[in-house]
Order: C-alpha cells, then structure tokens, then sequence
C-alpha cells in the first residue's frame, strides 16, 4: 500500500535542507550507550563537561537507533531533546533522522527492547493501567490456567514500566510526540543522512516520498493503533507483526464491531507500507552493501533527486567497528557499534567542515579519518582482508580434506591464526600460458565487480595449480532455490544478477550455472566461481545470454572504459594469450558501445 503524495509547498521541503553549514557533526546509532555518546560528543566539542550545549553553529545529526537493547535509551532520548533547544539558541541545529528502531517503538514492534528500558518508565506506569491489561490479558487465557502461570506469562509481555513505555510512545506521548515530528532524511550542504540507506523509492518520490508519505503511514499507525487500545478493540501488548493475522482471525469471527472495522483495516493496510521492509530509508541495507557497479548507478539517481552527492547512514555496523567510507567517498557508514555490550565498537563521530572529514572518537581522539570499506568478498565477516587473504592462499600450510570432484579438490590452508577452506585444481601443461579462472579473478578486481574470491597461484609438492577461496558455509544456487533461504537479500539479487550478466558478457562466459554462483549466509553477497570455458575468442554473447537484456549503465561504463589495451595487457598478458585479450577488448567496447 503506498498512499498518494500530498502537494509539499517550497517552504515545507526548506525543512529538510541546510545549506551553508559550516561544520557538521554525524553520530550513527546509539541503542542506549548514553556514556559513550557522551564520550563522542564531548570529543567532538559539541557538549561541555556539564552536559550543555557547546557546539555554537554546528549541525548535530543523529542518523536514528537512539534506542533498543541499551538500558539507557531514555536518558539518550532526554539528552537529544534537550540539546535540541540549546543548539537553537546558539544558531546551530540538532537533527533526529528516525531509524528503523524509532519506529518499531512507536508501532509496537518490541522485539529489541531491553527490560532495563522499561523499568525506566516506571514512573510512567499507571497500577490501575497495568490491572487493566492484566484483566484483559487472563480473559484471554484457558480457564484451567493457574493465576501464577497467568501472571508470569502476562509479566513476561509486559515487564515492569512496560505500560510506562507504551504510554510515552503513543502519539500524544512525550516520546511519540516529539519522534512523529521528524523526518526520514534530511540534506545538510550536499550531504544526505539516513538511517538503513537510499532506496529507489526516494529517487522516484523524492524526499517527499519519505518525509511526507511515510510519515503519514506511521502517523497514521500509531494514531490508530492508540484509538483501537482506548476502546479495547486490542491491547498493547498486542505485537506489530502479530496484529493482521490477530484481527483477520478476529473478523472472522465476527469479534470486531462494525463501528472499529474501518480502523482495524486502516491498520492491517498500514503494516504492509515501504516503512516497515527493505524498500524503506530506515530499513534498507543495499546501499551499504552491494558494490559500486551494483549500486552506483540507483545511488546517483537518488542524489539527483534530492540535490546531494554524498550519504552518511547507519543501520549497518561496520565491520571494523570504524567509520568506513565506499564508492570513491559518496558513501559514509558511521554505525560503529556504540553499545558495547552488544556489538563490541565504540562511539565515532563523522565530522564534516568543507570538503574535509575527519573522525573523533569516544577515546578522545580527533586525528582519524574514515577508511576504505574492506574488500572480503566471501569473507565479510572475518577480519582478513582480500590481500591478506590471497597471501594465505599463496603461502599457508595445506591440508587435504576431501577429493571435492575430478578437477578440483577441497583442501585447508592455515596461516597464523587463520585457517580457510579453498579449492585447488592442478593446471594442466596446455594451461600454462591461459589460466582462465585468475584472468577472471584479476579482471574483477580491475573493474571492481567483487564478486570472484581471492585466486592464486600455487605449487603443491611438484603440481603447479591454481588456488581459490571458497567459504565453509558457502551454498549453491541451485540449494538456495531448493532451501527456499536467502530471500530477502540486502543487496538485490536481481541486481547482483544483473551485474554477472553484463561480466559473463565481457568474458564470454559459456558455463555459468546454478552451481557456479554461491553465497555466504552471513551476507548473501553472490560469489563467482566456474571460469574454465571463458575467454574465447568469439565476440558474440553465451548462449545463456542471448535473450537476456544486458543492464549496462554509468557505472558499468565507466568500469571498462578504464581498461584500454595496455592496463588488460600488462595485468592480464601473463594468465590470457593474444588471442583472447584482442577478443576480450572487441567485447569491452562492444559493451561500451551498447545502447
């Protein structure tokens, strides 16, 4: 369901743009860690030693989470609200972007709130409110049920402070109030922040799309959802995800009113809107993770719609537990695991001052600098990088575990404290100056397709081969289609696909199946593998792609119009004859080429 946009006057849209701001402070989710936001804020010189605003003229952005798991989500919360007023006295300017966690909160969606979180509204939390919902709560209950099973079950749903909670995060609430008043996305200079990331929706409905039609969803929700509770049509301990199903079983019935059908219906129709799932800002992953040929081309479309060339978000931890920035810097990821306790980071705020940024942590210190976002393509999870990976490959110690099949074998390489599953296959003497899967390999990186695992070179006693990473847990295709796994993918699979297409294109790819495309579970980013009948010296497409759209755009372009002649002879002569590298060329600007 996607309501339709209501007209936005110039002045109203003027509230999500700040131009001409000349130092920007971005802190990514907190989840409760109120001492360590308060380390980064005080390190950034935004907050004194008392607490009080001191930042002068800088924007302060929250890119959503404040709350969930931490047990000091409300003092976060109070924190915010009071900086809020300070910043504006001053001439600067504290910006809220609601996370996926905001609104969870506000739509009953409790999955992640820490039980510390609800003792702390106990002064909000009302006995003749909690007799109530307990009555309620034991009607609904089988008659044989003893009372102490029946106060355990409702405690465990609604543990002390939690009617506190609810009542501070409906919409006349102090926290539902003043979190139903902020937007989705704001641009500050020429930088977006966002919580998950930049979906197609926001390059289609622009901040609009967001900022008023989302917003009016939840608004919608949480208003009634309030209205269905205060006439006892449902409780608040009535879950978001359970509540379709509980009120068409309800319906069914014939247990609704007629008078609340409307509503019950407004709030079944609601819970599908782009605000709860991957295509909305709060929730989608693509932006952090799928690479540039992948993701480019949608990420400059939104930039244009909504007049910025850079995002900051959150949502997804870094994996280094720092702030990382990728796609040549128009993508800052500053969610570096605050809470501890949970996520093992610390507090990092993003500074922004002119072109400049620049990094200060909990610790005090001020002279970091986001980095590159690691390269670990089937291993994102680990903390090796790609070339650190390839030298284990190249010099670690092997193990046989198994045959694996009649042209590759699975065989373990340690090194240090590191030990990894790959593939090995002996070349052959006609291979010797063709060896088709690392001219893969290297033609990935070249482009920066990501999607083929680190390859080496490697002699194993008297048998020269080829080495390849391949993850423990990796599946197949053809398993994951059979498994029915993987299918809410962060990064798109249809785009993923897409990308192969266009690369088993270049490298005219005869082979690709099912069983040649694997996936970590930990990311379900598409692994390459299975090059042996590519790089022929055809011009014309695989057979598989004759009737397959290519996607070939900006990025794409982009990408191999960076591999002329000489970059594919000197890093590709050793591993592809003359032959092959004229025909790969012809099929490079065939690409280029294509309307």
């Amino acid at each position: 369901m996607l309501c339709v946009l209501l007209p936005v006057s110039l002045a109203y849209a003027e509230k999500w743009h700040f131009p001409d701001v000349e130092r920007i402070v971005a802190v990514g989710d907190v989840h409760g860690a109120y001492d360590g936001l308060i380390a980064t804020l005080q390190g950034a010189g935004v907050i004194d030693d008392k607490l009080a605003w001191s930042g002068g003229k800088t924007h302060l952005v929250f890119t959503g989470d404040l709350l969930d798991r931490g047990a000091k989500s409300r003092d976060v919360m109070d924190l915010v609200m009071r900086l809020e007023k300070e910043a504006l006295r001053d001439g600067g300017r504290v910006h809220l972007v609601l996370g996926n966690h905001e609104v969870m909160n506000l739509t009953g969606d409790l999955r992640y709130v820490a039980n510390a979180e609800y003792i702390a509204f106990l002064d909000m939390e009302k006995r003749k409110e909690r007799r109530r919902w307990y009555k309620r709560f034991k009607n609904g209950t089988p008659e044989d049920m003893d009372e102490s099973t029946v106060l355990s079950q409702f405690n465990k749903k609604a543990p002390p402070g939690f009617f506190g909670h609810r009542r501070a995060f409906r919409h006349d609430g102090i926290y539902g109030k003043w979190l139903l008043e902020k937007p989705f996305i704001v641009v500050v200079n020429e930088t977006a922040f966002v919580h998950g990331g930049l979906p197609a929706f926001v390059a289609e409905y622009g901040l609009e799309g967001p900022n008023v039609t989302l917003k009016q969803h939840l608004n919608e929700y949480v208003v009634t959802r309030d209205y269905l509770a205060d006439n006892d049509v449902m409780s608040p301990i009535d879950r978001f995800k359970e509540i379709p199903k509980m009120f068409a079983g309800l319906a069914n019935a014939g247990q609704i009113p007629d008078e609340y059908l409307d509503e019950v219906q407004t709030a079944i129709d609601l819970s599908e809107s782009p605000l709860h799932w991957g295509a909305g800002p709060t929730w989608y992953r693509g932006t952090a993770m799928c690479n540039q040929l992948v993701e480019g081309d949608a990420l400059n479309r939104v930039f244009r719609r909504i007049g910025a060339s850079r995002v900051a978000m959150g949502h997804t931890p870094t994996v280094t537990r720092v702030v990382q920035q990728r796609m040549n810097g128009q993508v800052v990821e500053i969610d570096t695991g605050m809470l501890k306790s949970n996520y093992k980071g610390s507090g990092n705020a993003l500074v922004i001052e002119g072109d400049a940024l620049s990094v200060v942590n909990e610790d005090g210190r001020k002279d970091l600098s986001p980095i590159d976002h690691p390269l670990r393509v089937g291993h994102e999870s680990l903390a090796i990088s790609d070339a650190a990976m390839a030298d284990i490959l190249a010099n670690g110690s092997i193990a046989d575990t198994n045959s694996g099949g009649a042209t590759w074998r699975i065989v373990t390489v340690t090194k240090g404290e590191h030990t990894v599953s790959a593939y090995f296959r002996e070349l052959q003497g006609a291979e010797e100056g063709v060896i088709l899967e690392l001219a893969a390999y290297r033609l990935d990186r070249l482009l920066g397709l990501d999607m083929i695992p680190a390859t080496v070179r490697r002699v194993i006693g008297d048998r020269q081969g080829i080495m390849q990473f391949i993850p423990e847990d990796a599946i197949t295709e053809l398993h994951r289609v059979a498994s029915g796994r993987g299918k809410e993918m962060y990064c798109s699979r249809e785009k993923q696909v897409a990308v192969m297409h266009v690369f088993d294109a270049l490298i005219n790819n005869q082979g690709r199946t099912p069983l040649s495309m694997l996936y970590s579970p930990d990311d379900w980013l598409l692994i390459l593998i299975g090059h042996d009948t590519s790089f022929s010296t055809e011009v014309e497409r695989p057979e598989y792609l004759r009737d397959i759209e290519l996607t070939v755009g900006d990025q794409w372009r982009a990408a191999l119009a960076k591999l002329d002649d000489d970059t594919l002879r000197t890093a590709l002569g050793g591993v592809l004859d003359d032959a092959r590298l004229a025909a790969l060329a012809r099929r490079r600007d065939a690409l280029i080429n294509k309307e």
